[in-house]
């Protein structure tokens, strides 16, 4: 047993560890910023395509799929969907790929939602 002026190691480790204030750490998560891939009208890409694009790369029905390519032809622009930064990323270069693959000039990008 060590004695530290007049008093033991294990009774000052016992008085210590009763004085100890144990809290917990509360962790915040943030949510991801969200971002809309939204699709811009051009005069030469036929509609067709526009609808089975936004089947294929977003998985929309066909009547959601006719309504925001029809969002597209009248407005110019369409909000295909929106995503967290690397899902939406990835559906804008899908997108583009697939354009560029048919030969369509249709133009994609990502704003922040």
């Amino acid at each position: 047993m060590v004695i530290i002026q007049g008093m033991s190691l294990e009774r000052r480790q016992d008085e210590f560890l009763d004085s100890q204030v144990v809290t917990e750490k509360q962790i915040r998560v943030k949510k991801p910023r969200m971002y809309a891939v939204i699709l811009l009208n051009d005069d030469y890409t036929p509609m067709d395509f526009v609808v089975w694009l936004i089947q294929t790369v977003f998985h929309k029905q066909i009547d959601e799929a006719t309504r925001l390519m029809m969002d597209v032809h009248l407005k110019g622009k369409g909000v295909c969907g929106v995503f967290t930064c690397d899902v939406a990323r990835t559906k804008v270069t899908v997108v583009k790929e697939l354009a560029k693959k048919h030969e369509h000039p249709l133009e994609c990008i990502m704003e922040a939602a």
